[in-house]
């Protein structure tokens, strides 16, 4: 697909315009029934200490809204493969339901957010998340189903997560654990505006292959900004995926991993720089995927895994009809969707659409 001058030009004006808005409208695709801890009063808290405490003393219901205020310096991590060595931090939400998580505007934080059990209605937004510690341990967003229910409806929104791609001694790809990982049938769940970079593993969804649990499970994944990453864009095993007007560039190993029996509808995406961008590998059963409409940018290549039976969409070619989505959206032209990702994806864009 060829682009004129003139239309990037015009694309790139519209992002502009874009980036300098304020968009407060809920989420689109299989989250869409997400609304947090709505019209309540937002309370103020600088910690992770603090957070939990709210939460553990919130009922569980009615609704939670928390303005992470807190800021970590980045910097003061003089050694990013010490980082797995140390005890994880996470902030957990178990069995507790309509809670909104926003950061600041110029918050940060060096503590995951996990979401599990029968959990529901939970938005996570404008958090701004990077370098945790604890490696295998640590997901920078976590939501997963246990004995006690599986999370639904949850909306991980503008947000901007990052760790180290340098394989470190003793851990290799385990420095850093996933960037946004959803398990064991968690289900309604929409991905929008996040930047994900410098990750390994960027995105799992579901468990493992044994585990049949995400079989039902639907999640939408749109306008997100994936770049100078490994693989796992998502990883996707049974249950079913839309990815739309998502950008993916410099990705080193795979891209959108769909594996056994999954589905995914691939759409409007904008692909450049990116080594095996939509295939099905690593696993005994392959997945199935519908290409409408992506933009195909340079630098594209493709390979076989070390073993085991795979497919890659060289030909970008539909596999499989998805069908319909069951919710309303519109996707923009592919040619643009780099430009507003850069201008509108992550955390400190003012929520910009």
């Amino acid at each position: 697909m060829k682009v004129s001058t003139l239309e990037l030009k015009l694309t790139l004006a519209a992002a502009a315009v874009l980036a300098g808005t304020q968009a407060m409208a809920g989420p689109i695709g299989y989250g869409a029934a997400t609304t947090g801890g709505g019209a309540k009063a937002a309370v103020n808290v600088a910690t992770l200490a603090d957070m939990a405490a709210k939460i553990k003393a919130y009922s569980g219901s009615g609704g939670l809204v928390l303005n992470y205020t807190g800021k970590f310096d980045f910097a003061s991590i003089k050694d990013v493969c010490a980082q797995w060595k140390k005890p994880a931090q996470t902030l957990e939400i178990k069995n507790k339901s309509d809670i909104t998580i926003r950061g600041a505007a110029d918050s940060s934080a060096n503590f995951g957010i996990r979401v599990v059990g029968d959990s529901s209605n939970v938005i996570v937004q404008n958090m701004t998340i990077g370098l945790l510690q604890g490696g295998e341990d640590a997901d920078s967003i976590s939501i997963e189903g246990t004995s006690s229910g599986k999370p639904s409806k949850i909306w991980v929104d503008h947000n901007t997560i990052f760790a180290s791609i340098k394989s470190c001694p003793g851990a290799g790809d385990a420095s850093f654990d996933g960037g946004i990982d959803m398990k064991k049938g968690a289900n309604h769940i929409t991905v929008s505006y996040n930047y994900v970079y410098n990750y390994q593993k960027v995105a799992l969804n579901g468990f493992s292959d044994k585990d049949t649990l995400n079989a039902g499970s639907l999640t939408t994944y749109h306008n997100n900004r994936f770049e100078n990453v490994k693989s796992r864009l998502p990883l996707l095993r049974y249950g079913k995926a839309h990815l739309f007007n998502n950008y993916f560039g410099n990705v080193d190993t795979s891209g959108i991993n769909v594996r056994m029996g999954a589905m995914a509808l691939v759409e409007a995406n904008y692909f450049e720089n990116v080594r095996n961008p939509v295939t099905s590998r690593d696993s005994t059963k392959l997945g199935y995927w519908d290409l409408r409409s992506n933009f195909v940018g340079s630098g594209i290549t493709w390979g076989a895994p070390d073993s085991g039976t795979y497919a890659n969409a060289t030909d970008w070619k539909t596999s499989k009809a998805y069908g319909p989505t069951g919710y309303n959206y519109t996707a923009s032209a592919a040619a643009g969707v780099k430009a507003k990702a850069i201008a509108t994806a992550g955390a400190r864009t003012n929520l910009a659409q």
